[in-house]
């Protein structure tokens, strides 16, 4: 059963901890890199191993979603939450009961309601577990990738995602997209960043990843993770590259399906594995595996995660990679359609993970590998190789001598006016222009002073304002426009579209935000109806650059890859003319309707994009 004794506070847990580990971030750091030999500091963190039980052991292993703002005394309706899910009330009952080593944010878990907030949750989440017997310094992570994956919203900073990164094709501003991002997740206490993601994205309907991918060309791919894991980890955040070993060309969601790749291994040895080969170069913390089943890799059927041969075979041996090995969800169906709940953790374990993500029910997975070392399907050894490895990135980390987040630091740097102008100037660097016939654009304030802004309102990503057509409006009115939004959604209806041609009669020019625009979407009868107007169009694609290939009449398009403010805006300054626009595809966009004897013919190649 999970431990359930009563602890000491704190403060003499710390002690405790501190004086068996003297030394130990220094002895860790003198060895170089992330995975070099870390021998002085092994032997310290052996001694704390010896001394867990077997229950502490197996739940240093897990890493749990917890509802509420406080590690103490959070919502009613938190409070309801943890217990229907996990049969506690608390962050740190969850702690005292489980012993988990690591806990993951989420917006929807009510845990990231604003930055102080976050720092005082992250303290009490590390005194709950410093105070217990044999009390560990706890991995916080949670998924900021920026773009359309963000846990933490304003007043933090958010840059443009991946594949807008990946338009601006710089390391730097790569680099630099991690450091800051990384100085205010650590500001919080937040200490590991499920980012960046080092899938290939060659399936232009890839559900799953798409624009969460720096692109298509593996090379630049490559480049821009490395960068961004070295940002991460210069500022004290674990960075983890994902989905291995390749989640970028599939047309299935694993969150609710099993994908099931068709690379040959020579496909991917030159698609899938140099992203993956350059964050092992760049001294990657942490990376995770991807609920996908992979027969050119491993013709057994089962995921990524609960593979050998892929997890310990390639990953650790073929690849050399000795850091922490982290399993995406284990609530995800990609990972649930071939075991069940109480076999995925102990088959993981196996395969060779050493940390377990966020299972459906806790209690049923931890007991699961409890008692699967009772019963000698696992060894206690097997555990002891993977909480070496999750100590030792505590301790790369600096989580035994410094586990607490400074309240004080948070104003000083989360949210900063510098870390905002950084965020804008990558977004510059970004937006892509695609069609400009005509020299439609820039617009001009004499001659289109009066803009109707219309189009697809997908729900905001988490902590941005929207909606997208505001977002715009707003932007272009401040730069001398007079601008009106009218939303018509993504599945625009007759009587939406009437709206907003009628509007466009009464406008100097319309920009229209489309959103993944397909051969059937009425999307393309709404931007039809407007250019019938005679009015000039401008298109602005807010999540997928393919959505120009719907469009062949548009004579302006620009593609921001997400619906992020700082993209949003960006994108504005682009029809304003403030600045020019310097994006360039990092995918292809192929034709919509493929000729039978040439499917991949491409209508704009990788490394496509207009300028001023």
């Amino acid at each position: 059963m999970p431990d359930t004794s009563t602890g000491n506070t704190a403060r003499p847990a710390r002690r405790t901890v501190l004086a068996a580990t003297a030394g130990l971030t220094a002895a860790l750091a003198a060895g170089g890199t992330a995975h070099a030999d870390a021998a002085p500091g092994d032997k310290r963190l052996r001694a704390l191993i010896s001394r867990m039980t077997l229950e502490e052991k197996v739940g240093q292993l897990f890493v749990m979603r917890v509802y509420g703002h406080s590690a103490t005394a959070p919502d009613q309706s938190d409070i309801d939450a943890n217990l229907d899910e996990i049969g506690v009330r608390t962050a740190a009952e969850l702690i005292a009961r489980y012993r988990v080593g690591g806990i993951i944010y989420f917006a929807w878990a009510h845990n990231t309601r604003d930055p102080r907030q976050i720092a005082e949750l992250s303290n009490g989440i590390q005194r709950a577990s410093l105070g217990r017997p044999r009390g560990l310094p706890v991995l916080i992570a949670t998924d900021q990738e920026h773009g359309i994956v963000c846990r933490v919203g304003r007043p933090a900073t958010l840059f443009p995602g991946a594949m807008a990164v990946g338009a601006g094709g710089s390391r730097s501003d790569a680099r630099t997209l991690g450091r800051i991002s990384g100085a205010e997740l650590r500001a919080m206490g937040i200490n590991q960043d499920y980012s960046p993601d080092a899938d290939v994205n060659v399936d232009p309907a890839n559900p799953v990843i798409g624009v969460r991918s720096f692109g298509a060309d593996p090379d630049a791919v490559a480049g821009l993770v490395a960068a961004e894991v070295t940002g991460y980890q210069s500022s004290g955040v674990a960075a983890t590259a994902k989905h291995f070993p390749g989640h970028g060309d599939t047309a299935v969601d694993s969150h609710y399906g099993f994908p099931v790749i068709t690379h040959s291994r020579d496909r991917w040895e030159g698609l899938d594995a140099a992203p993956f080969r350059a964050a092992i170069r760049a001294g990657v913390d942490s990376i995770m595996t991807a609920h996908i089943q992979f027969p050119a890799l491993d013709d057994s059927g089962d995921p990524a995660t609960l593979s050998r041969t892929v997890v310990t075979g390639i990953l650790r041996e073929e690849l050399g990679y000795d850091g922490v090995v982290v399993t995406d969800s284990l609530g995800m169906e990609g990972v649930r359609t071939k075991y069940g709940d109480d076999r995925v953790p102990v088959l993981a374990l196996q395969a060779g993970v050493d940390q377990l993500l966020n299972p459906p029910t806790l209690d049923v997975a931890w007991n699961a590998v409890l008692a699967a070392v009772r019963g000698g399907e696992l060894t206690e050894a097997r555990l002891d190789e993977s909480i070496l490895r999750i100590l030792r990135l505590k301790a790369r980390l600096g989580l035994f001598d410094h586990p607490y987040a400074d309240p004080a630091r948070v104003g000083r740097t989360v949210g900063t006016p510098a870390h905002l102008a950084a965020a804008d100037r990558i977004a510059e660097r970004t937006t892509t222009l695609l069609v400009n016939e005509g020299g439609i654009l820039p617009l001009s304030r004499r001659t289109h002073r009066k803009l109707l802004v219309v189009g697809a309102d997908p729900a905001s990503p988490s902590g941005t304002t929207g909606p997208p057509t505001g977002v715009l409006a707003a932007a272009l009115t401040e730069l001398g426009f007079t601008a009106t939004a009218l939303s018509t959604g993504t599945a625009p209806s007759a009587a939406a579209i009437a709206r907003a041609v009628a509007a466009a009669r009464d406008a100097d020019a319309v920009v229209v935000g489309t959103y993944n625009v397909s051969a059937a979407s009425p999307q393309k009868s709404l931007v039809e109806q407007l250019l019938a107007t005679g009015k000039p169009v401008v298109a602005v694609a807010v999540r997928n650059p393919y959505d120009v290939a719907q469009l062949p009449s548009v004579p302006g398009c620009l593609a921001t890859y997400s619906w992020t403010d700082v993209e949003l805006r960006a994108a504005a300054r682009v029809i304003a003319g403030r600045v020019a626009p310097r994006g360039r595809l990092p995918v292809p966009v192929p034709v919509p309707v493929p000729r039978a004897d040439d499917p991949g013919r491409v209508l704009y190649p990788i490394g496509h994009g207009l300028s001023y």
